[in-house]
């Protein structure tokens, strides 16, 4: 990223993400028709706290835990040799 690079404007506040985060939680729990053998995995590593957090959302919605884990991916990338540079 350039140093004189300047953000103009925000695509989303905090209250937007929330919003959106809402949203997609009850989109879960439509597709899935409740929380029963429901688990969110976050691929590692910004997937780890979007599903944390949906999975909180799902706990303040439907009052269940909703158990979550995470996938590292790392070694079957297959742009590995890209990123490392």
């Amino acid at each position: 990223m350039e140093k004189n690079m300047k953000f103009k404007k925000e695509i989303v506040d905090a209250d937007g993400i929330r919003r959106v985060l809402t949203r997609i939680a009850h989109e879960i729990l439509e597709k899935n028709k409740g929380t029963e053998d429901l688990v969110l995995i976050g691929i590692r590593t910004r997937g780890v706290p979007l599903a944390r957090r949906l999975a909180e959302k799902i706990k303040d919605i439907e009052g269940v835990d909703v158990q979550s884990g995470i996938l590292d991916i790392t070694l079957y990338r297959d742009d590995l040799s890209t990123v490392a540079q």
